[in-house]
């Protein structure tokens, strides 16, 4: 490559995502990663997509809505780019109503969401038996579905962006390789340490989760949320169970009884997982901001470098417009990164 015109450090969510949005806006990009393509939490398991409640809407709730709703043509052009399927679907969520007072609170949502999320998904409240075995149990009978909520297979995302990058002339480094223009930091919980190293004050920090992977295929089925367990089915003919948060931990990346109980409160909630074999485990750190928002913009004292980190939970759904605001920062200087997004609101 002749020329580098931005630099991406990380390729974990965060940094392909705004690498293939540079390089679609025509930059040349070039991605260094030290270990490989989603080496942190976003080569995880599950792959949920899914929105804050609509109520009490404020900045963070309408950059996820936008980004979720970015989401599928944003997908499919990674998809039409790299000719693998990134396993995205808009399959919706169901949870279960746990008494009387949570079915009053369903029903004013679905009022709430009727005008926040503009028309473009629904909050529903549904009868249960609607979604035969794979309704979680609910005592009330009847469960939420939103149709909002989407889903990604993580590891194939990671690879879909990386090979959409690499055809449309961009650099993927695994290793070392030399910085060139402005450079982009979104390199996970350790980036978080660095940041917080630099600033002389703490930023954000790791936070442990464990998922595992059952062997059924639901591919087309809503994923749920019950007993705080996500159960998200792939296209792949799996479903993903998730996952554990754990802010102290002595093994970041081995997976303990912890994720055992999820799986068990994950059968216990929805009959046709009862039988469901395990096929796979994972455990990492995601990384958390002190806000709990995605910390965007530049960084504090070093003038060509920007930061994109703290996806934490939610760093799926919020790469497409995460990707939109960083490319747009990096490449026009324009700066479209709502309050309480910013690095510096976690200083």
């Amino acid at each position: 490559m002749a020329r580098i015109d931005v630099t991406v450090r990380g390729a974990g969510i965060f940094g392909l995502a705004c690498a293939w949005e540079m390089t679609r806006r025509g930059a040349r990009v070039r991605v260094i990663e030290t270990a490989g393509i989603g080496a942190g939490s976003s080569g995880g398991l599950v792959g949920a997509l899914a929105p804050h409640v609509p109520e009490n809407w404020n900045a963070k709730k309408q950059f996820q809505f936008e980004s979720l709703i970015m989401a599928a043509d944003f997908w499919a052009g990674v998809q039409a780019a790299s000719g693998i399927d990134p396993g995205y679907l808009r399959s919706g969520r169901l949870q279960p109503v746990p008494d009387a007072a949570g079915l009053e609170r369903a029903r004013q949502r679905a009022t709430g969401a009727a005008t926040l999320w503009q028309g473009r998904a629904e909050w529903r409240v549904v009868p249960a038996d609607t979604f035969g075995d794979w309704a979680p149990v609910s005592p009330t009978g009847w469960l939420i579905h939103d149709t909002l909520t989407a889903r990604l297979h993580p590891r194939r995302a990671g690879a879909a962006l990386a090979a959409a990058i690499a055809g449309a002339g961009g650099e993927i480094v695994i290793g070392e390789a030399p910085e060139s223009g402005p450079v982009l930091w979104a390199t996970g919980w350790q980036g978080l340490a660095d940041l917080g190293a630099a600033l002389g004050r703490n930023v954000g920090a790791p936070v442990k989760g464990q998922a595992a992977l059952l062997g059924l295929d639901r591919a087309d089925a809503p994923q749920y949320l019950a007993d705080s367990v996500h159960a998200v089915p792939h296209v792949d003919g799996t479903v993903a169970i998730g996952s554990t948060t754990e802010r102290e931990f002595d093994a970041p990346d081995s997976t303990d009884a912890q994720i055992d109980a999820v799986v068990a409160r994950a059968r216990a909630a929805c009959p046709a997982l009862a039988d469901a074999p395990v096929i796979a485990r994972w455990a990492g750190l995601r990384p958390r901001a002190r806000s709990r928002a995605p910390m965007l913009g530049g960084w504090p004292g070093r003038p060509g470098h920007f930061v994109a980190n703290g996806g934490f939970k939610i760093g799926f759904g919020m790469a497409p417009k995460v990707a939109e605001v960083m490319a747009a920062l990096i490449l026009d200087g324009r700066d479209a990164i709502p309050g309480g997004f910013r690095v510096e609101d976690n200083l």
